[in-house]
């Protein structure tokens, strides 16, 4: 009598166990699919990202690679780059972000490439990394400065 009462013990802990599983499961699935955790982006600014994803790493200039695009916020673009030829331990970094800075404004306002990215108001990021993919520095330029 005793081992039909451990028996029946057991098994309605592991029926329990498994409805718990279940609703946890179901919880996730319902969290994943109707939260709103991911941000709405526009169709045409998405597709820009993948083409310019599909070409990469790229060298966009000597000592310059574009490793990747991503749209870590609404109406905002980064791009991931390398400085080939730089290591952060010797460098001279805020000298190199200030060089680049500059160039930076003039290009935004005048690449054609951009174009999509100046007429919806988007913010650019340039992350930097050096040759061993240690960050560096990022460069943030804002609708303002580059209208």
């Amino acid at each position: 009598m005793q081992e039909k009462k451990g028996k029946n013990n057991k098994l309605s802990i592991a029926i329990v166990s498994v409805l718990l599983l279940v609703v946890l499961l179901w919880t996730m699935v319902q969290y994943d699919f109707f939260s709103e955790k991911s941000v709405p982006v526009n169709t045409e600014i998405s597709e820009l990202v993948v083409q310019y994803n599909k070409n990469c790493p790229l060298t966009i200039q000597e000592g310059i690679r574009l490793d990747s695009v991503s749209l870590p916020k609404e109406k905002v673009v980064q791009y991931n780059l390398t400085l080939v030829k730089v290591e952060k331990t010797t460098a001279e970094i805020q000298t190199i972000k200030e060089n680049i800075e500059a160039s930076l404004v003039s290009t935004a306002k005048a690449n054609p490439g951009l174009k999509t990215f100046r007429e919806q108001n988007y913010t650019l990021i340039y992350d930097y990394s050096d040759k061993k993919k240690a960050h560096l520095f990022d460069v943030t330029i804002t609708s303002d400065q580059y209208k």
